[in-house]
Order: structure tokens, then sequence, then C-alpha cells
């Protein structure tokens, strides 16, 4: 079997990291090749692969004339390639696609009625625009392609809810092998800011900035924690920096930075900046308790990788952190600050809290595995692939006849 894989939408964050997991193990699958169509400056990551065509049809663009390329000259591309199915990685699905389609949808901001509020309250209607443009496309392609996957069955679930189409949950995984393999170092000075923070309650956070992993809600918890046990020092480092032009994407920092300055808590706060993955391990095993305040997710793999490498977990409650982390974390309401710093107290304060949490987190993050992941996702290709073989030989036995088995838009 041929998959040609459209990753054109992958360029940074979860869609990059997907891939740098995912296309290893498929490259490794006997019996199975593929094509790979993705942004210029990453296909040197996957062009030694072996069993792997890389493509990178169209320059750097913009998402909605990246759209147009898929809509217009992808399935050129897929019939050229001799693929027997397409995997759309990226949200959205190309419309009369040649083979049979799986797409895998990962974005919960298309059906968050609190990301709405959220851009209404902070008046950023250029992105509310474009997120209510792209959940067009994104409902649209649900209903184009031949199976839509999610990686939780929580958003599985929003999915349903919002296109009525049955929708497969294929969790996502984690390589534990390849994640707390040694890897490269951290750079010398975040080693050295973390060096400073001995003897502090390490509190980590990883993601760029955004609005909806909720920053907010953590910066204002920090003088709480500091008002209820003031000989408890903490330190929060954030993987990202809170200035114009240093994140993905339009989101802008200016509230968070004014925050910050309001709240009187500059000297609690360590913006380190994006950390490469490769050395992102050591990050996690330098620090004493991991928290997200995120008010939507479709998965959230941060949590997987901290509870990997030892770190008790405190989450807003969300139902897919609950399916994520299960026992394995204590759980907030999302915009409620005293509740969260509440709940990093009770684990700074309390070594059995702590230990409990950790004990769980490591049977827990063993649970998923991006080689199962594959695995599922190879079975619904064979079994679409069956399926669309059967349809064309019952047509050809009887073109007239079986008008009810031809596909539809």
């Amino acid at each position: 079997m041929r998959i040609f894989i459209n990753a054109l939408g992958a360029s940074a964050g979860a869609g990059l990291t997907y891939l740098r997991n995912v296309i290893p193990h498929l490259a490794r699958v006997p019996g199975l090749s593929i094509t790979l169509a993705v942004q210029p400056d990453v296909k040197l990551e996957f062009e030694a692969l072996p069993n792997l065509d890389v493509l990178y049809p169209v320059d750097r663009v913009n998402a909605a004339r990246r759209f147009w390329f898929e809509q217009r000259e992808l399935a050129a591309l897929i019939t050229t390639s001799g693929a027997d199915a397409l995997l759309s990685a990226g949200n959205f699905a190309v419309r009369g696609s040649p083979v049979p389609q799986i797409l895998l949808s990962g974005n919960s901001l298309y059906t968050s009625s609190e990301f709405y509020r959220d851009l209404r309250f902070r008046r950023n209607y250029s992105i509310l625009f474009n997120t209510f443009i792209r959940g067009v496309l994104a409902k649209k392609s649900i209903a184009w392609a031949d199976c839509t996957v999610a990686p939780s069955e929580a958003f599985a679930d929003d999915l349903c809810r919002w296109t009525g189409r049955e929708i497969t949950a294929v969790p996502h995984g984690f390589d534990r092998y390849t994640f707390l393999s040694p890897g490269k170092r951290l750079p010398d000075e975040v080693e050295e800011k973390l060096r400073k923070a001995e003897g502090y309650v390490r509190l980590l956070f990883v993601s760029h900035y955004n609005y909806y992993r909720n920053f907010e809600t953590v910066l204002r918890a920090l003088p709480l924690i500091q008002e209820q046990l003031p000989k408890l020092k903490v330190k929060l480092f954030l993987t990202c920096k809170l200035e114009a032009g240093k994140n993905p994407g339009a989101y802008d920092p200016s509230f968070a930075a004014r925050l910050i300055r309001e709240l009187g808590i500059r000297e609690m706060i360590e913006e380190l900046d994006a950390i490469p993955y490769e050395c992102l391990q050591h990050l996690y095993r330098a620090c004493d308790l991991y928290v997200t305040a995120a008010y939507t997710e479709t998965f959230a793999h941060p949590l997987v990788e901290a509870m990997a490498c030892g770190l008790p977990v405190v989450a807003s409650d969300l139902r897919v952190h609950r399916e994520v982390c299960e026992d394995a974390a204590l759980y907030f309401p999302p915009f409620e600050c005293g509740a969260l710093a509440e709940r990093i107290i009770t684990v700074a304060a309390n070594p059995d809290v702590r230990s409990r949490l950790v004990q769980a987190g490591a049977r827990r993050a063993s649970a998923f595995s991006w080689s199962k992941h594959v695995s599922d996702v190879l079975k619904i290709a064979e079994e679409l692939c069956r399926a669309g073989l059967e349809r064309k030989r019952e047509l050809a036995r009887n073109p007239i006849g079986n008008q009810s088995l031809r596909p539809t838009a």
C-alpha cells in the first residue's frame, strides 16, 4: 500500500510534533510506501527515511493560498504518486480526493464557545473572523473525508455533536524511549536560570503564547500562592516570550505582559523562549510541577511528557485532560485562579500527594504509544481501500443497477 500524506499545514507546534513522531514509525512498516507533502523548510527532517518520497510542491504561503492549492492541484499529485489512500493531516480535507481519504482533525478552536467569547472580550475580531471561516471549511472537510480521526474520545464527541457525523477516536501516542533519550543538553542560559531557582518550587508550563492556553489564570494564581504561603518560593518557567512577534500566529501577548507588571510578579517568572524538542525532557526533569489552565484542548501532549518525566500535574478540569491524565492530576475550574493556587499548594506542601501523582503519572504515560496509533490509522486506511475496491468491482459488474453505491459529495 502507498499512502499520500498531505502535511503542508504542519510547520510548527503540535502539527510538526505529530509528523516527527509518526512518519518514522510509518517508514518502518513493511510493505508500506509513503509520499509526504510538506513545507520546504521541513523536508530535510524526513528525506533520509526509507520508503518515503518527500514533496514540497509549494513555497511557504499563507493558509488561504495553501488551501486553494490543495483543492485545485493536490489531487493530480496524489494520482501521479500512485497512492492507494490519502491522509490529510492539517484539519482540512481535499474535496473530491481520487483515493479514500482519512482526515486528521485536531483543532478544538473551531468548536470552542470559550475561544470565541475570549476573542470578543479581547476585541480581536480579525482572529475571530479567521477562525469562523476556517471552522466552516473544517466542518465541510469532515463531510468530504471518508473517515475523520480525532486524537481523543472527548474531542471526537465534540466533533460528532458539531457535525452530526461519526468520528473515530485514535489517541495520539508517546514514544518514551525516544523522548527520554539523553539527547542534547539544555542551552547554557536555561540551565543557569534553573540553577538560580534551586530551593524554589519550579512550576512549568510548556506552550508558545496563545489565548486558549489561558496564561492569565496561571499568572493570577502566583500572588495568591505567595499570600497563603509566604515562605514558599515559587518560580514559573514558560517556554515562550511574552513579547510581540516572538510567538507563532497572531496572538497578542501584551495583555499577559501588562498583567505581570500590574500584579508585581516579574521576579516569579522566567520566560525561556522555545526549547528544542530533543532536549525538552531535561527541562521537565529540572522542574517540580507541571501546570496548565487551558480552556480547550484536543489531546495535550505536554501532560503525557510531564507524567513520563516524573512531574505531578495540576490541570484545568477539561474532559480531555481527565481522559489523558485520569487520577494522575489534580484538577481545577479553568478560570478560577484561587482554585489553581490551592491545588499547587496541595502538591507542594504534601509529599504523599506528590508521590501518589508521580506514581500514577508514570503508569498513565506508559498507556500511550505512537506505534499503536500508527497501527490503528493503517487499519482504517486498509479498510477504506478494501471497501473502495469492492465498490469499484460492484460498479464494474453492474454500473446501472448500483447507482446507490456511488460515493456522494
